[in-house]
């Protein structure tokens, strides 16, 4: 069985940073993309940013330029920035990743927990 583990989630004022790790742990052959996604209350859980095995990234129209995912293959975990915050950013933040356990399955998703980020105005 594979876990995601968020931290680095928090309180912090609009115009503020803080940047979240997911390390996955367990039985691991390969991870495809990584990402990030959040969901406020009330509200869809919507994709923030992505990134995949190579590094290429995509980001969420609303994030780019303040936001900054990247990956350590190494340690299978993966960042996410967030400079320039906002009180719109307030969310729970959940990672996400393609898991191959071993050669010749196929990938599945997995979820971490969430970390609950607030920005204060």
């Amino acid at each position: 069985q594979v876990r995601l583990v968020e931290s680095g989630g928090g309180l912090v004022q609009a115009g503020g940073s803080l940047r979240l790790s997911c390390k996955a742990s367990g039985t691991i052959f390969r991870i495809n993309d990584m990402a990030w996604y959040r969901q406020a209350p009330d509200k869809q859980r919507e994709l923030v940013a992505v990134i995949s095995s190579g590094g290429s990234t995509n980001y969420a129209d609303s994030v780019k330029g303040r936001f900054t995912i990247s990956r350590d293959n190494a340690k299978n975990t993966v960042y996410l920035q967030m400079n320039s915050l906002k009180p719109e950013d307030t969310s729970v933040y959940y990672c996400n990743a393609d898991i191959i356990r071993s050669r010749g399955i196929n990938p599945y998703t997995s979820w971490g927990q969430g970390t609950q980020v607030t920005v204060s105005s």
